[in-house]
């Protein structure tokens, strides 16, 4: 397993703390958007919204990113329209919990309404398309996530061309750090994201994740949002609704390579898959330890024991 040197091992959220050098955090995912990509609309409504984030709290996610804009290409919604559906969720999960909160946005003004509806996070799919917004998160001290990705945002990016797909988005990510440093954000407030499936086929996103130490090696959690996605389905030629299995190998090789943060739709598999690799890498005992102790467990039942010795 690939362990990365972290620049800041341990980030500090509002309310949480969490020691990347020994965690792996499980991102669960609530968009309230009537097309998103794998839920088709079912949490567009207020309280379905909050009912999943919450049902995945309580499922073990340690962070929910909550978006009103899909990343696929379509018309821009007005900022405006956008904060009004995520801003109550963040409102609602935040009053219930203590789970780190993301917003998915790129654009400054909702990062700010999410901010201040009590969003730790801001994470921006676009790699600071717009500037303005990494002085909203410098401003405001909270952490954003980088991501890889080529083509203006909600815009068609045909046939993407790499030379060298890992070495280049490794590239890419290390001058937006540098961008985002530049405007005042701090080292211990910036995660990174290679973008699977963003402006990238299947190869690409495939080269991505069987190196994906190449990433996480430049010292800064590395965050892979893997879940069900096309390069999944493509791969093993499966529909979305058959892609579990996929996503869990897809995001264990991740972590292997040193990702710290997975982003997922089904929450209850994607924690199982982390505490165990958490376990055999001695980060957290196992809940319980029984096989083969019979010399400090005694036998669950003690007459068949002595019956069979007899």
């Amino acid at each position: 397993m690939f362990l990365p040197d972290l620049k800041v091992p341990i980030h500090h959220f509002s309310r949480k703390s969490i020691d990347f050098s020994q965690r792996i955090a499980v991102m669960a995912v609530i968009n309230r958007t009537p097309d998103s990509f794998y839920d088709a609309g079912s949490t567009f409504g207020l309280d379905q919204a909050v009912s999943a984030a919450m049902a995945a709290v309580e499922a073990g996610a340690d962070w929910v990113d909550i978006g009103g804009v899909p990343f696929s290409p379509g018309p821009e919604l007005p900022w405006q329209e956008e904060a009004a559906r995520i801003v109550p969720v963040i409102e609602a999960v935040r009053r219930r919990s203590d789970v780190i909160i993301s917003a998915d946005t790129f654009q400054p003004q909702v990062a700010q309404a999410a901010i201040d509806a009590g969003a730790d996070v801001i994470n921006d799919t676009t790699g600071l398309a717009y500037p303005q917004l990494a002085e909203v998160v410098a401003r405001n001290n909270v952490h954003i996530v980088l991501t890889h990705s080529l083509a203006k945002p909600r815009t068609i990016y045909p046939r993407p061309h790499y030379d060298d797909v890992v070495a280049e988005v490794r590239s890419y990510l290390n001058q937006r750090v540098r961008l985002a440093k530049s405007f005042g954000i701090d080292e211990s407030k910036i995660i990174i994201d290679p973008g699977h499936d963003l402006n990238k086929n299947t190869r690409h996103t495939l080269d991505i994740t069987a190196n994906f130490q190449d990433i996480a090696s430049l010292g800064y959690p590395a965050l892979a949002a893997v879940s069900n996605k096309d390069f999944i389905g493509e791969t093993l030629d499966l529909p979305k609704a058959e892609r579990v299995v996929g996503s869990m190998v897809a995001a264990t090789m991740c972590a292997m390579g040193g990702a710290r943060i997975i982003r997922m739709h089904n929450v209850a598999e994607s924690v199982q898959t982390v505490r165990l690799i958490e376990a055999a890498q001695g980060w957290r005992q196992p809940v319980k330890q029984i096989h083969n102790m019979g010399d400090v467990n005694p036998p669950a039942h003690p007459e068949r024991e002595t019956s069979s010795q007899s």
